[in-house]
């Protein structure tokens, strides 16, 4: 068994923890580049577009690559998805426009287009002027709830047409999930930030942080104040893990650390056990374990209460986890977690599928001894207050334009049902402020 002393800062050093969380994706030289775009077939119908939810043109922006034109690719990029950067890092391309590539074939690769992607949106990087102008100022005010990607998607669009718009994000920092909540080998050296001042620059947006809905300011208030208001509140709740000993130290909602490591100065800080269990099979369940692996713990365990196809985590992360040492299992559920002030064990009942598809145990417990144990069993969405609009499903109500049941409120992202992905969330931040800006020109007509 494992005790107390078995979780510890600076299990690695410093030098070792930089080359651990340095990029995890190589990025292609302007040669590398070049040789990539020249495998696209350009089709004509390509299904690529049709996979990537903000539609960019794929084969347009890779041709443009093709022929040096690497301005020119970032702008078709970033007409279509303004946070064309992170989602290059970020989204499973792999089940997206790389699993739709017409170059799926035995024998065959599809195009690499999240690295191209990269490639060309990191050309803009270096600074120079902003691809997009504002339009001349409208008079009309909209808030943004949330400084996530759906929130400044909808910003960034609304700003470019003119509108004046204020964010009130409820943390320190700008970016949602891609500053707080993603591994930090995906989006290091400050990406998260440069990409929020990118997005910014363009002017008439208002950053407010230390600001959150329902504990500094109402729904009630900014419909008062604001011409219209877009929600971009993400999933705030953690659902809770349901058994004996979850109270326990050494139990840590897996959100919690990896937000703690995102805005660690010095890695060296973090305490991180010898033994880890995690329990979870999405991608925050992959991140803490590969993250944890990465600090310097010895072994560390997913435990998924289902088969590996129905893991919330692709085939493709499921595969980076396990080259990264970590063990995964399957069919087993959690039914206690023991010990005497700290975590010492997390028990698990083996299970399987009945004929009506419900998960029956199938006899025998299995002990997995262990100093620290990530609870990564999904989020949720707080409700707002009585005055809110109406929910679905756990989350907010909107129709096909972002509309929610309140007529000058639109949602987006995590907060509303769908995919949770960057690239969803982008989409619904876009298409709101489409829906936005002709309300605000029908105001008063």
């Amino acid at each position: 068994m494992t005790d107390g002393a078995d979780i510890q800062a600076g299990r690695l050093n410093g030098a070792v923890l930089a080359e651990n969380f340095a990029d995890v994706h190589r990025p292609f030289d302007a040669a590398g580049a070049a040789v990539e775009a020249s495998r696209c077939y350009f089709c004509y119908d390509a299904p690529c577009i049709g996979a990537c939810p903000t539609g960019i043109d794929i084969p347009g922006f890779i041709r443009a690559i093709a022929t040096g034109n690497l301005t020119g690719a970032a702008r078709t990029i970033l007409e279509e998805n303004i946070m064309g950067g992170s989602c290059a890092r970020v989204c499973p391309t792999e089940i997206l426009c790389q699993g739709d590539c017409v170059r799926n074939g035995v024998g065959d690769r599809p195009v690499e287009i999240g690295l191209l992607q990269r490639h060309a949106t990191d050309h803009l990087g270096g600074g120079g002027p902003h691809p997009f102008n504002r339009a001349d100022d409208t008079g009309r005010s909209v808030a943004v709830v949330g400084a996530g990607p759906a929130g400044l998607a909808c910003a960034h669009a609304l700003a470019r047409q003119g509108a004046s718009v204020t964010v009130f994000e409820g943390r320190a920092k700008p970016g949602g999930l891609n500053e707080y909540g993603i591994a930090a080998y995906k989006v290091p050296d400050d990406f998260a930030q440069d990409e929020v001042a990118f997005i910014t620059a363009i002017g008439g947006i208002e950053m407010r942080y230390g600001q959150a809905l329902g504990r500094d300011l109402t729904l009630a208030q900014l419909r008062n104040d604001f011409d219209a208001v877009f929600l971009g509140l993400g999933q705030g709740g953690v659902r809770a893990l349901d058994v004996p000993g979850a109270e326990l130290d050494g139990v840590h909602n897996a959100v919690d650390y990896i937000a703690d490591l995102r805005q660690a100065d010095d890695l060296t800080t973090l305490p991180v056990g010898r033994r880890i269990v995690v329990i979870g099979g999405g991608n925050t369940a992959i991140d803490i374990a590969v993250q944890t692996k990465r600090l310097g713990a010895e072994d560390v365990t997913m435990v998924y209460r289902r088969g590996p196809e129905q893991m919330g985590a692709t085939g493709h992360e499921q595969a980076f986890a396990q080259t990264n040492g970590v063990r995964i299992k399957h069919w087993l559920r959690p039914v206690r977690l023991e010990g005497e002030g700290g975590v010492r064990a997390a028990v698990f009942q083996g299970v399987e599928l009945a004929a009506d598809g419900a998960l029956v145990d199938t006899g025998g417990e299995q002990a997995m001894p262990c100093d620290m144990v990530f609870k990564a069993v999904g989020q949720s969405f707080v409700p707002l207050a009585a005055d809110g609009p109406d929910l679905t499903a756990g989350r907010i109500a909107v129709d096909e334009s972002g509309r929610t049941s309140l007529s000058d409120v639109w949602a987006g992202g995590d907060c509303v049902a769908g995919e949770d992905l960057t690239v969803q969330a982008v989409q619904d931040g876009k298409v709101a402020a489409g829906a936005i800006a002709d309300y605000l020109k029908n105001m008063g007509s």
